[in-house]
């Protein structure tokens, strides 16, 4: 009654207002409901926060196109590319360069390093349904084994034992320990029920390995391929039960190109939105353009390697220090690589256990690097070799050493591949290096050439060569004694009883700490003995939309590694308010 009696009134004053005092009432009235529902949007707006969600597609170009979508098989990047997107392993890698649960729960190490134990999640599944178990793993790691399948994992397994101790339980022994071993079980498992039919004989010729079925972030939904039949491009959608939680971005279209000239027309045209594997000149004529651009240090290096027994001048150290101080990096990595590298002064490259941003501190407290500019390295480089009995040849247009019984020229054959940054590298070198005296042959060779006929016969004087580090850092068969033969790795065939048995220590010590302390006096053996130059760790270079979010290149070991957070990815948002998540999402 009394609220009767209220708009009752209300309605007598209203009506007793003059016409133009009306309108000023409800005018005053109208600014009021508006002004409070605008302030009571801002309210509510300043709780809300964006988050990802599920939904988008985004298609990605590739060189190449996939032969062997199998984690044991797979050798090219499209091969790789393909198999980190629909396959998983016990551990995953991360953007930060550690190694997290996957399809593994939880894992224990034995105190003596020999005895990884694993246990699985439950309600783990390959793309086809069925469960993933302990069989599956054991399977895997027996036919990487395989001599007959001739798998590339193969060296990461070999003398492992592994056990199945349950349905959700694995155990790996080691003959030895060897702290880097983590690192092997980020191998993609997988699925006994289907591969147990393929012996290893007709193992590489299954279907599987183009329709690949794992337990990775994305399932093969479509297959389109050309005239001849060679895939053309593979539509890819999330997968609902990935372990570590499903994909954000609902498709991914994989597109494949001849070679880097195709790739690139394509993202011109629209074709596709995102792309890799491209020069770094080309990158940096991208973002001019105002494209957007992902760069992270590949764990990798470039550098010229001596070979001592073939070319007798490089016994001089005073030929290796003036060389290396000769070497101008910002100036390669300016006029090479566009600025699409790190320079470097030792054999860890960035993203590596052992690595430090001072490491190029550790080389100039040893050799005296000081120099900076071009001028200055080759004055300095000129009176290193001359301080060493070292004479320039004004007929020959070489420096020259005499001794009673010979006269050595500062010549030598500087080889390396095709590859165009190589070649350009090359001729840098070349010039750098003639300035202070030196007579360099450059001699180009095909990749296989190169390979095959060079560096596995060690014939070579000086090699421009890369080495493939990874997070990991095990040198040993870069740098023991022990590997200075094929298929050994040591292409410097570098020989030094302390640096030994520091990588012999660094493979048996898991405390991160102490390994790092044995790699800072590796690193200061070889600064003396300047077996290598160093020259630089190159950028992964990746080409993005700007509708991408949650992108995390960061330590990446191969191109296939930008998807190693992939699940986090997203293009969709929507708005919550702020109590029902953790934190914003950028």
């Amino acid at each position: 009654m009394r609220s009767r009696a209220f708009v009752q009134k209300i309605t007598r004053i209203i009506a007793s207002f003059s016409r133009i005092e009306r309108i000023a009432f409800f005018l005053f009235v109208w600014l009021f409901v508006v002004s409070f529902f605008v302030l009571l949007w801002n309210i509510n707006k300043s709780f809300l926060i964006e988050i990802p969600a599920d939904g988008g597609s985004l298609t990605e170009g590739i060189i190449g196109a996939p032969r062997f979508i199998n984690p044991l098989l797979a050798i090219s990047d499209a091969d790789r590319d393909l198999t980190i997107l629909t396959y998983s392993g016990l551990l995953r890698a991360t953007t930060l360069g550690t190694l997290v649960p996957d399809l593994a729960q939880e894992y224990s190490i034995s105190d003596d390093g020999l005895t990884y134990t694993f246990v699985l999640r439950d309600d783990i599944f390959f793309h086809d349904g069925t469960p993933i178990t302990a069989e599956d793993v054991l399977f895997t790691v027996t036919k990487a084994q395989d001599s007959v399948l001739k798998s590339p994992k193969r060296a990461n397994w070999d003398g492992v034992i592994v056990e199945k101790e349950s349905d959700k339980v694995v155990v790996f022994r080691l003959k030895q320990a060897y702290a880097p071993f983590l690192e092997n079980t980020t191998l993609g498992i997988l699925p006994k029920h289907i591969w147990d039919k393929a012996d290893s004989e007709q193992f590489s010729f299954s279907q599987f390995n183009i329709t690949p079925v794992g337990s990775g972030p994305y399932v093969v939904d479509n297959i389109k391929r050309d005239s001849s039949g060679v895939p053309a491009s593979y539509d890819l959608r999330a997968f609902k039960k990935y372990a570590l939680r499903k994909p954000y971005i609902t498709e991914l279209h994989i597109r494949f190109y001849a070679n880097e000239e195709e790739l690139t027309n394509a993202f011109k045209k629209g074709d596709i939105e995102s792309i890799n594997a491209i020069s770094p000149k080309e990158a940096e004529a991208l973002k001019e353009q105002g494209y957007r651009i992902e760069r992270s240090s590949l764990p990798r290096i470039f550098g010229v390697f001596f070979n001592q027994n073939q070319a007798p001048l490089f016994t001089d150290i005073a030929v290796r220090k003036a060389l290396s101080v000769a070497t101008d990096k910002e100036r390669i990595i300016s006029e090479v690589l566009s600025g699409y590298g790190t320079p470097i002064d030792s054999p860890i490259p960035p993203g590596s256990i052992g690595y430090l941003a001072s490491d190029s501190q550790i080389s100039a407290d040893v050799s005296d690097e000081s120099s900076t500019s071009t001028p200055s390295r080759t004055d300095e480089a000129r009176d290193i070799l001359e301080r060493n009995g070292w004479t320039f040849n004004e007929e020959k247009g070489v420096m020259e050493k005499k001794t009673k019984t010979a006269t050595t020229e500062l010549a030598f054959a500087l080889s390396t591949s095709d590859v165009p940054e190589l070649k350009e590298l090359g001729e840098l070198l070349k010039e750098q290096w003639e300035a202070i005296g030196a007579r360099v042959d450059l001699k180009v060779f095909g990749t296989g050439d190169l390979n095959q006929n060079v560096i596995r016969p060690r014939k070579y004087d000086a090699l421009l060569f890369g080495e493939i580090v990874g997070r990991d850092s095990d040198l040993f068969s870069f740098w023991h004694s022990s590997q200075r033969n094929d298929p050994g790795l040591n292409v410097a065939l570098y020989a030094n009883i302390t640096a030994d048995k520091l990588l012999e220590e660094t493979r048996t010590i898991s405390d991160t700490d102490e390994r790092i302390k044995k790699y800072q006096e590796f690193k200061k053996e070889i600064a003396r003995d300047i077996p290598a130059v160093f020259i630089y760790a190159p950028d992964f270079i990746y080409v993005l939309p700007q509708k991408v979010h949650g992108v995390a290149v960061g330590s990446v070991k191969t191109p296939s590694e930008r998807f190693l957070n992939i699940s986090e990815w997203f293009i969709e948002t929507d708005r919550v308010w702020k109590f029902f998540v953790d934190q914003p999402v950028s």
